[in-house]
């Protein structure tokens, strides 16, 4: 009777929806939280190719609407050139390094990047300091490598960018156009590959999980105590961390 229910793609829709509720709520981490717990139960090369298209629906909608708050000399001149450029040399190391690596140096990503969020919650966020102009590019290079690997540029990114005078609002617009446009260009990779045609069940049956995961959000976005529910979905992604390690 539990079979269908524990299958690994109804495992995934779950994560999936706890994944897009997160990111409507707080503002971050769809694929990195469906990537971590989907790989306890699902090979990384299945589910990129799933879960990548599916940020477009969420990352082409916010980058539609928060276009004028983008800063494109950032985004063009900056970051884009250099993270394109790690994308690309990370998409191509993944066939060279094996699903064990990837699945091992994954979990170490999400272990590391589990315990800094935590700290941050439990002892406020420390002051942030330039890297200067040398060490910031050195970071959105190897934030482009950890995308090409496992489309979670994300932390890396926001540490090269630390010291960044840009508000809220700006800072984030423009981060969405940089999944935006990543994952369309690791989309149109998988699409080369042949790696999409195989999962279109998946994706299609996923679409609408996604968007219920959005409302949702919006829903509990201001009936959820934030900062435990991070606190909770941290301790969860440190879990999952270590057990993609050992």
């Amino acid at each position: 009777m539990l079979e269908p229910l524990l299958s690994p793609w109804v495992l995934l829709g779950l994560f999936v929806l706890l994944a897009y509720t997160t990111e409507a709520m707080t503002g971050f981490g769809s694929i990195v939280i469906a990537l971590s717990l989907g790989a306890l139960v699902l090979p990384l090369d299945t589910l990129m190719p799933v879960l990548v298209p599916l940020n477009l629906l969420l990352s082409g909608y916010l980058s539609l609407r928060y276009r004028r708050l983008v800063h494109w000399r950032l985004l063009l001149r900056g970051i884009l050139p250099l993270m394109a450029a790690g994308t690309l040399a990370g998409y191509l190391a993944r066939p060279w390094l094996g699903q064990t690596l990837l699945q091992t140096l994954f979990g170490v990503l999400i272990a590391v990047f589990s315990v800094r969020e935590l700290w941050r919650l439990r002892h406020g966020p420390a002051p942030a300091r330039p890297h200067g102009a040398g060490w910031g590019r050195v970071w959105m290079l190897l934030a482009g490598v950890t995308h090409g690997l496992y489309a979670s540029g994300g932390p890396l990114l926001v540490y090269a960018l630390s010291g960044v005078t840009l508000d809220k609002s700006r800072f984030r617009a423009t981060l969405i156009m940089v999944w935006f446009t990543l994952n369309g260009l690791l989309t149109l990779g998988y699409a080369a590959q042949g790696a999409l045609q195989p999962v279109w069940p998946q994706l299609a049956a996923l679409a609408p999980v996604v968007l219920a995961g959005i409302v949702l959000g919006e829903i509990l976005h201001h009936r959820v105590d934030e900062h435990r529910f991070r606190q909770v979905l941290f301790s969860v992604l440190l879990l999952a961390g270590l057990a993609l390690v050992f």
